[in-house]
């Protein structure tokens, strides 16, 4: 028997490496390889594949059961900002589908995982098992220069443990009464003259067309949702920081306290920071701006740890990359039966990058709107417009200050004081 690989259904697990006698089978990190020259045909790996992603049946099984055809609202993606506006549009008593692409809410890790703690509490109590570190310091530095500014007072912030936290958003929407599938990818929108009226997902096993009231995206910066209806989601280099990110272990340093450190040589357009983790670890990681920076991040990152001999004594035990949207966020976030929150929004701190708490606090909005929507029985770009003034009312306009304020920075003027203390005060309230 041929194996035939589902790759949407594989979770590399590697269990059918270990039974596959011929070495046909490799695990390259997060992808399953098959060497047909090598295959024997034998047919063990198709009996340890313990969620039917090698077979040697083509053909696709049925739709799940579990899954209803149609809902008030499905949002796309359970981050921060999709997990938010699933709770909050449950507890208004719409039928919500939540739906995640990875098989596990919270993975890979993409953020520096800091929030102020304002901010978080307005959406839930703090728990120890999502909560690494309780920061009440931060320290800025030029790195040109050397010189610091020191902020303290009491407990300002949290560094979260975002698979724990993530999940743990997942679960109250859930509490809430939303639906909640994993391993799901939207593939599509159903649009009916022009107007998106639900969408298409697969999960490896079926496509699923599921119609909706609303449709709330939250997909994260690499939105395809928004291109789908129409909306100009397109990331400009000038707009985005590109990121690397170690958490490394073994490090001396002060458990309560940030560190940022700007630099137009060390984070050309961006900045450097380690955040504490608790028990001697920490994130340490780099933003470049995407159209300065002369090489990759993860390079500048390696330089960085480097220079610091109280880094450079740390171990790497995870690695963490990907890009975040620092421009002010898009003129145009709603479109007929759809919103977009979060970093599909383009709605992180042009300053920090910071986007935790602006993607929850988009979530709730597009919920309470999507509420409203539903009850009128009208998801207009009319209607669904008020989404968007609120955001601009409740954050669109201080982060398109925030936008203004770095624009008149040129990259080699943000090792200045006038920039320090600009970024301080975005830094300590995101």
């Amino acid at each position: 028997m041929t194996p035939v690989l589902r790759r949407e259904l594989c979770t590399y697990c590697g269990g059918c490496v270990s039974m596959c006698p011929s070495g046909a089978l490799v695990l390259a990190e997060t992808r399953l390889v098959i060497d047909h020259e090598l295959c024997t045909e034998c047919g063990l790996c198709i009996g340890g594949c313990s969620v039917g992603a090698l077979t040697s049946e083509p053909e696709i099984p049925t739709a799940p059961k579990h899954v209803r055809s149609a809902y008030d609202v499905v949002v796309v993606g359970a981050g921060p900002a999709g997990a938010t506006a699933a709770r909050f549009a449950a507890e208004r008593g719409l039928s919500v589908l939540l739906l995640e692409k990875r098989q596990e809410i919270g993975s890979p890790v993409r953020c520096a995982e800091g929030i102020n703690r304002e901010m978080l509490s307005r959406f839930l109590e703090p728990a120890e098992r999502w909560i690494s570190a309780r920061v009440s310091k931060s320290q800025i530095t030029m790195a040109e220069t050397g010189e610091t500014r020191s902020l303290e007072g009491e407990e300002v912030g949290y560094i979260l443990e975002r698979r724990v936290f993530d999940r743990a958003l997942g679960e109250q929407a859930v509490a809430a009464g939303a639906r909640c599938l994993v391993k799901t990818s939207v593939v599509g929108l159903i649009e009916e003259q022009g107007k998106v009226k639900g969408v298409t997902a697969f999960d490896g096993r079926t496509r699923m067309d599921i119609e909706a009231r609303v449709v709330i995206g939250a997909d994260g910066v690499e939105s395809r949702v928004g291109q789908w209806a129409g909306l100009d989601c397109r990331l400009r280099s000038s707009d985005c920081l590109t990121c690397a990110q170690y958490m490394l272990t073994g490090l001396d340093l002060d458990p309560q306290c940030c560190y940022y450190y700007l630099g137009a040589r060390l984070a050309p357009g961006g900045y450097a920071w380690v955040f504490p983790k608790g028990d001697r670890s920490a994130n340490v990681g780099v933003g470049v701006q995407a159209d300065l920076a002369e090489t990759s991040a993860l390079e500048y990152l390696v330089r960085f740890i480097s220079q610091q001999r109280w880094l450079e004594q740390g171990s790497p035990v995870t690695l963490t990359t990907g890009n975040v949207p620092v421009g002010v966020a898009a003129d145009h976030i709603v479109s007929d039966g759809l919103m977009l929150v979060g970093d599909a929004a383009r709605q992180a701190d042009p300053l920090t990058g910071g986007g935790i708490a602006n993607a929850m606090i988009a979530g709730q909005l597009a919920a309470e709107v999507a509420a409203k929507a539903v009850e009128q029985g009208n998801a207009s770009s009319r209607i669904l417009g008020e989404y968007q003034k609120r955001w601009q009312e409740a954050r669109g306009r201080k982060m398109e200050r925030n936008a203004r304020l770095k624009g008149r920075f040129s990259a080699a003027d943000r090792s200045t004081q006038a920039f320090l203390r600009a970024f301080a005060v975005a830094a300590v309230g995101q």
